[in-house]
């Protein structure tokens, strides 16, 4: 009965009437192909969904993967591109080895975050690590994350080293009596009523280099570095310079962010500007780190050559504490 209703309702429409119905239709049903990132109320990315892998509330985050032709498998959070796999590995490469290989011999690791496991995997790659302590408060994401996107950790989750703990990266932080010779923080950004929002605090902060060992090294993800959304990246980098001795922020392109991306290594001595290229690929070669398909000796020094715009913009930055910590608001 519907059908001969609809049928009767195209055979009373004129030829250009009919046309534009069927444009319109035609359009909703492509439009639930694509998939669109607000980066701001003037700004917006379109993805082509070509296989949908999962959408759908952990406790914590929405989470959406799906593929894409030309990204590969890609991961978004709260409506944010987290990783795809086109590119992954300069994110992940850069967030890890500056920080490790200018560690002289790093044998226990704490990540925070990373809930796809590439962190983890990167931090594997040095022989000296004996253990690598993994906290991220979502079970559900990693679970996913490790059905969907297994390319990203690559049985780094089975190695005997891999220490996985699930819950809340600031309540282990402040109760843990383990000292670390790196820290890496691998946390999504802080977002309103977001998980993140406390982890980027002076507060924090003095925690993470009380649990330091002595030539301890911080990196952390800091965000975008663009000419105008660099406010996150420019705070923290203050606001580190009241905890640590020695704070080095760099940054890299990362393709499906679209965008320059930011990161800061905080030591308590080690300067990573003071190595040598020899040094570094002796480091590389004795660690027998293996399968890097973005960083290299040759590169490592050239991560903190900032633009103009960057080191001006570095002294607008704001100290983060508890009582104002930064939540985006774009």
């Amino acid at each position: 009965m519907q059908v001969y209703i609809f049928s009767l309702f195209l055979d009373n429409l004129s030829d250009f009437t009919l046309y534009f119905f069927l444009v319109i239709i035609f359009a909703m049903i492509d439009e639930e192909n694509y998939y669109n990132e607000t980066y701001t109320e003037n700004v917006i990315r379109r993805f082509k969904i070509d296989e949908l892998y999962f959408r759908g509330k952990t406790d914590h985050q929405y989470v959406e993967c799906f593929s894409n032709q030309y990204l590969g498998k890609v991961l978004f959070l709260d409506e944010k591109i987290q990783s795809a796999q086109v590119d992954e590995y300069i994110y992940h490469e850069s967030l890890v080895h500056p920080a490790l290989i200018t560690h002289p011999e790093p044998r226990q690791a704490l990540i925070l975050g990373g809930g796809e496991g590439a962190t983890l995997r990167e931090t594997l790659k040095h022989q000296t690590v004996e253990k690598a302590t993994m906290v991220d408060i979502d079970k559900q994401l990693v679970e996913l994350c490790q059905e969907y996107l297994p390319e990203w950790s690559e049985g780094a989750f089975s190695s005997p080293k891999t220490d996985l703990i699930y819950g809340d990266a600031r309540r282990f932080v402040e109760g843990t009596q383990q000292k670390y010779d790196v820290i890496i923080s691998d946390l999504t950004e802080p977002l309103e009523k977001g998980p993140s929002v406390y982890l980027f605090t002076q507060e924090f902060f003095f925690r993470i280099f009380e649990i330091l060992e002595k030539d301890g090294v911080f990196i952390l993800q800091a965000g975008s570095t663009d000419p105008v959304f660099s406010q996150f990246y420019s705070s923290l980098a203050r606001t580190l310079e009241r905890v640590f001795p020695l704070v080095r922020p760099y940054w890299t392109f990362v393709l499906s962010f679209a965008l320059p991306w930011g990161f800061i290594l905080a030591s308590k001595s080690k300067d990573p500007l003071q190595l040598e290229e020899e040094e570094i690929s002796k480091r590389i070669r004795n660690r027998k780190i293996r399968r890097l398909k973005f960083y290299h000796s040759g590169l490592h020094r050239s991560y903190f050559a900032l633009p103009l715009y960057l080191l001006e913009n570095l002294k607008e930055g704001k100290i983060l504490t508890d009582k104002k910590p930064f939540i985006w608001e774009l």
